[in-house]
């Protein structure tokens, strides 16, 4: 168990790898003129057709926020709305072929500007850190 003060610690330095990763998406989300929202939806249909309730789960929003971010990117041509099978009210949201290219083309910026800050551990260190981060994230029920 650790102490109160390296988990203080260790929150502290969650909260400085958040912001520095929020600062980072967030610049080179406005470089193409996307919010950090609309990268996130990008990011979440890059391998799967949602319904519009699963995907508000996905990124905590509301139906009604939800709406608008989807009909934003869907102005753009970034995303698509596809009638249920099952509910002719409902629909399934895929990103289109330009919504992928632009999510891959965001991946590849953000991992460029994070390899050098990784590439300061080992890869045994990354791959504890990997490790680690896998277990919060499924202690969270975070989906991938």
């Amino acid at each position: 168990m650790p102490t109160n003060e390296t988990a203080l610690n260790l929150v502290d330095s969650l909260f400085q790898v958040s912001f520095l990763l929020q600062a980072r998406l967030s610049r080179i989300a406005a470089a193409h003129d996307l919010s950090i929202a609309q990268v996130r939806l990008l990011a979440i249909l890059r391998d799967r057709e949602p319904g519009m309730l699963e995907l508000a789960r996905h990124l905590g929003l509301k139906k009604s926020s939800l709406s608008g971010l989807v009909d934003r990117a869907a102005a753009r041509a970034l995303v698509e709305r596809l009638p249920s099978r099952n509910d002719g009210r409902a629909a399934h949201i895929r990103s289109t072929s330009e919504g992928r290219k632009l999510s891959r083309s965001i991946e590849r910026r953000v991992a460029e500007e994070l390899a050098p800050l990784l590439q300061t551990l080992s890869a045994t260190e990354r791959d504890h850190l990997l490790g680690g981060l896998a277990q919060v994230l499924s202690a969270a029920g975070t989906p991938k």
